[in-house]
């Protein structure tokens, strides 16, 4: 029971001090269920991303369903879960009551804007993690390049990507890779 208590108020934690959406949180569930609570390798929580990426949801609740899931089964997953969620939810229904009252003063308008850039930097500083564990070849590199321009140039949903880039990962290593 004290596990899942932590694994609830854990996320509940990232959901509740995590703004700009799923992206945001990554650098968060990184630093909380790899570095502090070591509930999770770096690469598992880097393949919990590519599986959380490819399923439908947000990211950062796909993750928190892995890790709750991987410690303490379907009871973890449904607990890590709500724990993320739950913030928000309370959040949306306090903003919702008010919003319209303050949404056209310039101070909240002020408030907005200064949020959009923050999460930018926080994006920034998960695609830079991402990138860092996750490529590490000159063939990650080409396929990390060449999904990121079908994914900006073209309307191919993501889900085909990743299964492309999936199959050519394998496919390279298994067929072009160096013998270990």
């Amino acid at each position: 029971m004290k596990e899942l208590a932590d694994l609830f108020f854990t996320f509940c934690r990232i959901g509740g001090l995590t703004f700009g959406g799923g992206y945001a949180m990554l650098p968060m569930i990184q630093q909380e269920v790899v570095e502090k609570r070591k509930w999770a390798t770096n690469e598992e929580v880097m393949d919990y991303y590519a599986v959380g990426q490819c399923t439908p949801g947000i990211i950062a609740v796909n993750t928190a369903t892995f890790i709750g899931y991987k410690r303490r089964g379907i009871i973890g997953g449904i607990v890590a879960t709500a724990g993320v969620v739950f913030p928000s939810l309370v959040i949306i229904s306090i903003i919702a009551a008010f919003l319209q009252n303050f949404a056209d003063l310039a101070i909240v308008q002020h408030a907005f804007a200064g949020i959009r850039v923050a999460v930018a930097v926080l994006v920034t500083s998960a695609i830079i993690k991402l990138w860092k564990s996750g490529v590490k070849d000159h063939i990650g590199v080409v396929i990390c390049i060449a999904t990121f321009l079908i994914q900006a140039l073209t309307g191919i949903s993501p889900v085909y990507i990743v299964v492309v880039a999936i199959v050519l990962g394998i496919s390279i290593k298994k067929f072009g890779g160096k013998k270990k």
